[in-house]
């Protein structure tokens, strides 16, 4: 069923959506006998219609006249404010791999970019290595930091392991790394440095297998203080002192300014209030949790419009999001697009930015959209504590979905996603008051920009990120604070 869309579903298709959405009232046994025996193929196959693309205003035109898409200034993601005496080493003695699966577009790649381009200012020759065993690694970053003069290259798993032995950096920063290549950097005596981008993370879930992979790891940095937590109570064996919080950064050079007036006539808003919500279509991003919280939103106020927009890496997850969003009575007002090129548009149209998440680490979207001068609603996860405060400046820090966020992971969150959320009522009452308040947010927006961009400096987070690595050159006669932690 290749190219399957929702109103094309058959009747057996609806039931298995209808099994999944109320699954969660059945035991667990049950469960997982129901999931062998209804989600199959048909429902995986094909994602047209599930999201929609930007032809389209998200309001109809008043006008038969369509107003031109707004100029976004040319970005330099090179440009710094680091200077000369910034220097930590001798320009180029100091060679620093930085290993990751891909770089295209997501969070983890975004800082893996970031390190690549800041890292030189410092002293360090900087090699980005992207290992891969089935899929191409190429990707929007990848492709950009090629241009732009970077040594990037991919390889296989094979070839990563010669490289090492062949070139001996002397550092490795690592971020979502497998763990032959964590024991090729040690059998090489190259000391490591992983990037913990949030718990769970894609390779870590087995604390079991954890407890043994993270020998081979000479210190952890975590982007926020519950990242942090949650590693440490999973893997308590490991030293606290080699788990370092450095929160990430704003790259104000990566998100130009774009007029706010033309951003919106563009996509046909006039009185209307925008949330927008960036994010993968996944079940962790827990679409569907906000939709029917915004629904209770839209009962009250007809002038209020959801944006959710990413890329769609769930297309049974989606199916149902749009199922949900298709019976409400102000589908009209729900718009689910794919991800745009340029999310400064989407930034500068926008009204207030909402996340409701089961977990992060640390939100890349939230940090943007706080720098672009919006209030803030995201769900109590890694981050969100750190850049949005407690005292209701900057919006609101809203219970998660699951309960104790230290607790939320994959599985608890699938079983989450379809049923009645804990924090729906709270989020409902954060969305009301901002919209109510829409005034007072509109006159600070600039004070929030300003205000993020110094909070979440670029030269601080790139700094600690750097020293952290020459913390751990010990053999290179660089006094190591962590050499020892987190070893046998």
């Amino acid at each position: 069923m290749t190219g399957l869309s929702q109103n094309d579903l058959s009747l057996r298709g609806r039931a298995i959506l209808w099994a999944q959405r109320n699954s969660w009232r059945l035991p667990q046994g049950l469960r997982r006998i129901a999931k062998k025996l209804f989600i199959g193929s048909q429902l995986t196959s094909g994602s047209d219609g599930l999201v929609d693309d930007w032809s389209k205003p998200l309001v109809p035109y008043d006008s038969m006249v369509a107003p031109n898409a707004p100029a976004v200034p040319a970005s330099n993601p090179n440009s710094d404010v680091s200077k000369p005496g910034d220097l930590l080493v001798s320009p180029g003695s100091v060679h620093c791999l930085i290993v990751t699966p891909v770089l295209d577009a997501g969070g983890l790649d975004e800082l893996v970019a970031f390190l690549a381009r800041r890292l030189p200012h410092f002293g360090f020759r900087v090699t980005v290595m992207c290992v891969h065993s089935s899929s191409a690694p190429v990707g929007q970053l990848f492709t950009a930091l090629q241009k732009e003069g970077a040594a990037v290259i991919a390889v296989w798993p094979g070839d990563a392991c010669l490289w090492i032995e062949a070139n001996r950096p002397d550092v490795i920063s690592a971020h979502d790394p497998p763990g032959w290549l964590l024991q090729a950097a040690n059998d090489a005596r190259v000391p490591i440095v992983e990037t913990l981008h949030g718990i769970p993370t894609p390779i870590s879930t087995n604390w079991k297998d954890e407890g043994q992979r993270s020998k081979f790891v000479t210190c952890f940095v975590a982007v926020s203080d519950l990242v942090r937590r949650q590693y440490l109570s999973g893997n308590p064996s490991y030293s606290g002192r080699a788990v370092i919080t450095i929160p990430n950064a704003f790259n104000q050079t990566h998100r130009p300014l774009v007029n706010r007036s033309e951003a919106r006539a563009w996509l046909g808003l006039n009185e209307e209030f925008l949330f927008l919500s960036l994010g993968r279509h996944t079940i962790q991003k827990n679409a569907y949790g906000l939709i029917r919280a915004f629904s209770e939103v839209a009962e009250q106020d007809h002038k209020v419009h959801l944006l959710i927009a990413g890329r769609l890496d769930d297309a049974v997850y989606m199916r149902q999001v749009r199922t949900l969003r298709d019976k409400m009575p102000c589908k009209q007002r729900i718009h689910l697009r794919h991800s745009f090129p340029d999310p400064s548009i989407l930034l500068a149209a926008a009204d207030c930015f909402v996340l409701n998440s089961f977990f992060e680490g640390w939100s890349l979207a939230s940090m943007e959209a706080l720098s672009a001068g919006l209030p803030t609603i995201v769900s109590d996860v890694g981050g969100a504590r750190e850049q949005l405060g407690s005292d209701g400046s900057r919006g609101f820090v809203v219970a998660n979905p699951v309960g104790d966020p230290e607790s939320a992971n994959w599985h608890n969150s699938s079983l989450m996603r379809f049923q009645p959320q804990k924090n729906k009522d709270e989020l409902v009452s954060a969305m009301r008051s901002v919209v109510a308040l829409r005034d007072h947010w509109s006159e600070i927006r600039g004070q929030l920009s300003e205000d993020a961009k110094r909070r979440f400096d670029p030269l601080t987070c790139s700094k600690r990120h750097a020293e952290v690595l020459l913390s751990v050159i010990s053999r290179s006669g660089i006094k190591s604070e962590f050499a020892d932690c987190g070893r046998p």
